[in-house]
């Protein structure tokens, strides 16, 4: 159901990351009788980093999926840089992001290929500039090939860690205006995640960045966070304000500190 108009909108160029959701609510199709984001108005200035919190099921991933253009809602607009995503064109729009997952996709190629399908054109030496801003040309040349390393089904050979700035890589080299962030680091142990997380640093810089965040360390960086319930807005601000006028928020933090300090 999804396809480009017959005469698309162009989007502006340079690449500007600004993005809104106008008054969205959407339903899934198995689901049509419960809206997965309900009235969600939501706008991101270029180069803002924006925080998605809120419980299981709020609607966090959601909001992704509806920016990739993955769905169209029922109601409202979804705009980038000025133009509802549903007047341009589908390949326009997700060549302005880049996303990072929770669980990247790793193939049975080897490194080489698996960070240029940021950007299939690349060079190598684009290739390894983009591994060595993500802190992974570390452990690629310890390979027994190096780059040219087959990193096995799924990524077998490597950590979730190594996986991880496999994925960090490939977004570095697509250069992208708007940045998609799984909470990349969830899954990671301490030292791990020291290291991710410095590489996340250098990608986010000066870009658009919107982040699921399951970790309060993530959060306290955010220039903004929005609080997710029930398909809803129910709050938005910094980490201070929040913690003095939501609830919710007090509450998820509270948990998540919690579980962060043990």
């Amino acid at each position: 159901a999804i396809k480009a108009p017959e005469n698309p909108v162009a989007l502006p160029i340079p690449h500007q990351g600004h993005v809104s959701f106008e008054d969205v609510t959407f339903h899934y199709p198995a689901r049509s009788d419960t809206s997965a984001l309900e009235g969600l108005s939501l706008s991101i200035s270029p180069g803002e980093t924006v925080a998605l919190v809120g419980p299981s099921g709020a609607g966090k991933t959601t909001v992704f999926q509806l920016l990739l253009r993955f769905y169209d809602p029922a109601t409202g607009v979804i705009r980038v840089d000025g133009v509802d995503v549903r007047q341009a064109d589908p390949i326009d729009v997700r060549e302005r992001i880049g996303l990072v997952a929770q669980d990247p996709v790793i193939f049975a190629a080897n490194a080489w290929d698996n960070i240029r399908y940021g950007r299939p054109g690349a060079s190598d030496a684009d290739v390894r500039a983009a591994a060595d801003a993500a802190h992974a040309s570390e452990f690629l040349d310890r390979l027994p090939d190096g780059f040219n390393t087959f990193l096995g089904e799924k990524g077998v050979r490597l950590s979730g860690g190594q996986r991880q700035r496999i994925a960090i890589a490939r977004a570095i080299l697509r250069n992208p205006t708007i940045l998609l962030l799984d909470e990349a680091t969830s899954a990671l142990d301490a030292e791990s995640e020291q290291v991710v997380q410095t590489a996340l640093e250098t990608i986010m810089a000066q870009r658009t960045t919107l982040v699921i965040a399951h970790r309060l360390s993530t959060v306290l960086h955010a220039d903004r966070i929005a609080v997710i319930d029930d398909g809803k807005l129910v709050a938005i601000g910094t980490h201070q304000e929040l913690m003095e006028s939501s609830p919710l928020y007090g509450r998820l933090a509270k948990l998540q500190f919690d579980r962060d300090a043990a």
